[in-house]
Parts: structure tokens; sequence; C-alpha cells
């Protein structure tokens, strides 16, 4: 199964048939007059058919309003619910709430970009055939590792090193992959989206910790660790949720002088090792 977004309406039926004729497979596809649309077609379409939502005023209204606010391109799981506690569920409540309270729910950028999604509003251009972009750091041993703690030492080290490299390009990953080399030179492979699109090293630390914990390597001689950014994009694309808990922005700011003592520096110079806490 395959599944894909379009805004040109004509581009379905094409598409649909090549993926049939050279890959034997029923994708799914959506087509809309913005790539917001589009997506959001694509997302509710089941295999082997096709959601086309035309450039019209009234239709793009009536397909927009009445869907979840969490299905609306860069409102994540938890920004979702903190627009719930104020009564926002659907991205027609997005739509009618007055911009200037949606900046203080979330701030001014995100709150412009999810105003105007809500309203059919997205200058995003169509790339055709771009690919996701990946980002993918790798540590190889000096001789297989069998110690547990270097294996955490190693995934933090590359935690770090794919936080500081999202951040300085000003993008952000959508999920994480964390591949195991091991002494016999087989490999595993492990995957795991994040809440929401991120480059903090904070909640990618946490999700690289699960994915290693996961694997359960106490008694494996590992060679080499790579983590991969999946599905990398703009940062400007995305919803950051606004806390009350001023320990997140603490955080960031620490990353941002990490970050530059890193490229004046270079790579481990210092570190922030409590974003990612050793498994008991």
């Amino acid at each position: 199964m395959a599944n894909g977004w379009l805004t040109r309406t004509g581009e379905v039926a094409v598409l649909r048939l090549r993926l049939l004729a050279l890959l034997g497979v029923q994708c799914s596809a959506g087509a809309g007059p913005t790539r917001s649309i589009a997506a959001m077609a694509a997302d509710i379409t089941p295999p082997g058919a096709a959601t086309v939502v035309r450039d019209d005023p009234y239709e793009v209204a009536a397909f927009l309003r009445t869907k979840p606010a969490s299905a609306l391109p860069g409102i994540g799981p938890t920004t979702a619910k903190t627009l719930a506690r104020y009564g926002i569920t659907s991205v027609g409540d997005i739509a009618d709430t007055q911009l200037p309270t949606l900046q203080r729910i979330l701030g001014t950028t995100a709150a412009r970009l999810a105003h105007d999604r809500a309203r059919g509003i997205d200058e995003r251009p169509v790339v055709p055939g771009a690919a996701p972009r990946t980002m993918s750091p790798s540590r190889r041993f000096d001789r297989d590792e069998l110690d547990l703690d270097q294996h955490h030492r190693a995934v933090l080290g590359l935690v770090q090193d794919l936080g500081g490299r999202l951040r300085t390009s000003g993008e952000i990953a959508q999920a994480l992959t964390l591949t195991v080399t091991y002494a016999d030179g087989t490999q595993t492979t492990r995957s795991r989206s994040l809440a929401e699109p991120t480059a903090h090293t904070t909640a990618l630390a946490a999700i690289a910790r699960a994915l290693l914990s996961g694997f359960g390597l106490q008694r494996a001689r590992v060679r080499a660790l790579a983590l991969r950014a999946e599905r990398v994009r703009p940062a400007k694309d995305a919803v950051h949720q606004l806390t009350l808990d001023d320990r997140d922005d603490k955080l960031r700011s620490l990353e941002t002088a990490l970050d530059k003592a890193v490229a004046r520096y270079g790579p481990g110079v210092a570190g922030a090792a409590s974003t990612f806490p050793r498994a008991g």
C-alpha cells in the first residue's frame, strides 16, 4: 500500500495508475488546492481510493471545519489537548477563534500558521518528487562493546549530535530510527514516531532511550550504533506548544548555549547528560 497527497486533481489518477503498473500496489491519494488540504485528504483515504477537495471556498470549508484539531498539519496530540482545554476541539474552532486569543495559547508564529491552515490558506509551494529528508549520525566502537553503559553513552552522543544538527539547519524530525550492528555484522533496527515533531534534545533522548532499551542488549556484542532522524522538515512548518512550566524554556536555552559552544570549540566540548537518564 502507498499513500500520498497532491495539489493538482488531475495528477491523482495518473499517480495511481503508474504505481499500479510499475509496482503492483494500490495507493490512496488526496488532492486539494493547498499542501495542507491535500495531506489531510490523503490521511482519510482508504487504500485504492482518492479524495479530491476542489478549489471552491464552500467545499474547502465543508471539508475542513468538521475535522478534529489534531487533523490539521502542525497540530500534534499534545497541542490538540492544550487547545481542547480552551474548548477548541475542531479545525472549525481554530478558524473561528480570534487570532490574538490563539496567539496567547500557541505563540505568535504557531497561531498564525494554524489559523491560516484552518481557513484553507497555505502558501507553501509543492516540490514534485521531493523525498522526505533523513539525518543519521553513527558511532563505531573501537572493539565489540558489551558494556550497557557504553551503549547508553554512545546513543546520548548521537542524540546530542542529531539535535544540534537539526537546530542548526532549522529543521525538526517526526520519528527516530536506531540501528544496532553486532559483532557478526548483522543488524537490528527499531523506529518510533515522536509525539510532536521536534529538534529538542530532551524529547529526542526520551525516544532514543526507549528504542535502545527495547533491544535487550544485556549480552550482545555491539560493533556500531546509528541514530536516524526520519521525515525531517523545516521547523517553521510545525506548531510548538507553549507551557506554563519554565523548565522546558530553560532546557532550550541550555541547548542554544551548548550549540554555540560546539560550533566554536567542536563536538564533545560539553553535553547535557541529564537529558538521557540511565535505565535501572
